[in-house]
């Protein structure tokens, strides 16, 4: 009987037909494929040792590494499925997303035991398998990572993993505040192999360069899309993006292709012309963004600075991959779409409320069949079934039309969804945080236009009666989120407004668009009585 080679069988296969290629590195490390498929299995075997059987769940938390590679791994060798843990999340979202998806063992690098251990008598998983890595000295109750791998057999485990046998959950934000397990089979990152293959043209020589979290679904698809073709993988590994140290990383890795999204692409193309000309960017063939819509004076940047690389973008979801393409040729002249169907993605369906097909030229909901889509929400067949709603097509939530040439034109986030630095942020999470302060009457979280993070989170405030608008009460609103929510979720500015002000649906229900139209159309509102003196906040 046929059978996909899975991440195991391609990387057991890349020990044998390029032992001593560099398959997978940081900064820091460098394995060749080889010495990463060793140390998959000892750590495979290691976790089975620590009582996980085929089926049982781990997470994992780290700023980007190499050790995610063996990670990932492992999980596939072993037949278990790895929860990876964003690194900006809070202690209180581990404890949710652990409990939730029943982790049975913890990796966690060093930056983040403090994080963990205040939260460590509520999680769900044994004594003795919390593991450590990232330094020599082991903190209080974990096993070092180094010394576990050690003690594990180099032998393959042997365990047969079925193709639709989940690999990765992966927690997105939730409309109601609470996030959404995103569960996908070996099968679906097989699918995305093929048809990332078939729409870039990556071969085996090839060198990626990822920037974007290991924990995100971006970086997880193309670092075993290169892996699945022999290719190699160098995964940037500094805490916070150096758009210089990048660029030269990308000229001393010979590096041909990059995913980042418009953030990072601005970063570098801001820096002195003097500073760009001292790095050879010849070797470059290919540059995807995405995310995030991108401006035309960054294209426009972008082609020139690196002339040699073919300029892409792509749209698409956690649930289901990458959904359309537009090429380095259609760049400028399709600017405002996100382009055509990638080949083998199905044609896309623009419904209405009731499932049925737009006209051409009118906004719809972008429904989607892809080979590569997700499995369920990890307990929550209602959401599941939600999400699709039409038949097999799943509901992205994204409003968009098709122009007369085919090209998709994004309209609006169905949800309100704010796409600041390339990460998902969704508002109600936010005003629900921000309504429990005591002199917040009414709150409405939007995206607003920035060139730095594509858009930035801004409240607009009603405050409670008696109190005055400041920008000490704007700090004290953008600090009170501080702990509870992930730092890129947090406001970097506060305006406040009059109750009669606030835009309204007949309902009485607050309406975003409105406020949105403010900041669109860079006019200030007559509501506005106290204007933001945007106050910088981390975004990490």
């Amino acid at each position: 009987m046929g059978k996909w080679l899975n991440a195991a069988d391609v990387l057991k296969n890349n020990a044998y037909l390029h032992p001593d290629k560099m398959g997978a590195k940081d900064l820091g490390r460098s394995l060749t494929f080889k010495e990463w498929n060793d140390r998959a299995n000892r750590l495979a075997n290691a976790l089975l040792g620590l009582g996980l059987k085929p089926g049982d769940r781990f997470a994992a938390i780290a700023y980007n590494c190499v050790e995610w590679m063996e990670m990932y791994a492992a999980a596939v060798k072993g037949g278990l499925t790895i929860i990876p843990l964003l690194f900006r999340l809070t202690p209180a979202e581990y404890q949710y997303i652990c409990e939730h998806g029943e982790a049975k063992a913890f990796i966690v690098a060093k930056e983040f035991v403090e994080g963990v251990d205040s939260i460590r008598d509520q999680l769900p998983i044994p004594r003795a398998n919390y593991l450590f890595f990232g330094g020599e000295k082991v903190p209080e109750g974990y096993q070092h990572y180094e010394r576990v791998i050690d003690r594990g057999s180099p032998k393959e485990p042997g365990i047969e993993v079925e193709d639709e046998a989940p690999w990765t959950i992966t927690y997105t934000s939730g409309t109601t505040g609470k996030p959404k397990g995103v569960v996908r089979s070996h099968r679906s990152f097989i699918a995305n192999n093929w048809v990332q293959v078939a729409n870039m043209g990556f071969t085996s020589d090839d060198v990626a360069l990822l920037v974007m979290p290991l924990s995100h679904i971006n970086s997880i698809f193309f670092s075993w899309t290169f892996t699945w073709i022999g290719a190699g993988v160098c995964i940037y590994n500094r805490a916070s993006f150096d758009p210089e140290h990048f660029i030269k990383t990308m000229q001393d890795e010979q590096v041909t292709f990059t995913s980042l999204v418009p953030t990072h692409y601005v970063l570098m193309l801001d820096l002195p012309d003097q500073v760009k000309a001292k790095y050879d960017m010849s070797h470059m063939r290919k540059l995807l963004c995405s995310s995030a819509p991108v401006r035309k004076e960054t294209k426009l940047q972008a082609m020139d600075y690196w002339k040699g690389a073919g300029l892409y973008e792509g749209y698409g979801t956690t649930e289901t991959d990458g959904i359309t393409l537009l090429r380095p040729h259609e760049q400028l002249k399709k600017l405002r779409t996100i382009g055509k169907e990638m080949y083998g993605v199905e044609r896309i369906r623009l419904l209405d409320e009731d499932g049925n097909e737009v006209p051409e030229g009118e906004v719809g909901e972008i429904c989607v069949r892809t080979p590569a889509m997700f499995t369920e929400y990890l307990k929550d067949p209602e959401k599941t079934a939600e999400a699709f709603r039409f038949g097999r097509y799943f509901q992205t939530g994204d409003m968009a039309f098709r122009d007369e040439d085919g090209y998709y034109v994004l309209v609006d986030r169905k949800a309100d969804m704010i796409i600041t630095g390339g990460e998902n942020v969704y508002p109600s999470e936010i005003e629900q945080l921000l309504a429990s302060h005591p002199k917040v009457k009414e709150v409405a979280v939007v995206g607003v236009p920035d060139r730095k993070w594509g858009e930035a989170i801004k409240a607009v405030v009603v405050p409670v009666e008696g109190v005055e608008p400041s920008k000490e009460l704007e700090q004290e609103i953008i600090d009170y989120c501080r702990g509870t929510i992930a730092g890129y979720k947090r406001p970097k500015s506060v305006d406040f407004i009059r109750a009669e002000d606030m835009p309204r649906t007949t309902t009485g229900k607050i309406m975003r668009r409105g406020i949105r139209e403010w900041y669109k159309e860079e006019k200030k509102s007559p509501g506005i009585f106290h204007k933001s003196c945007e106050i910088e906040n981390e975004f990490a």
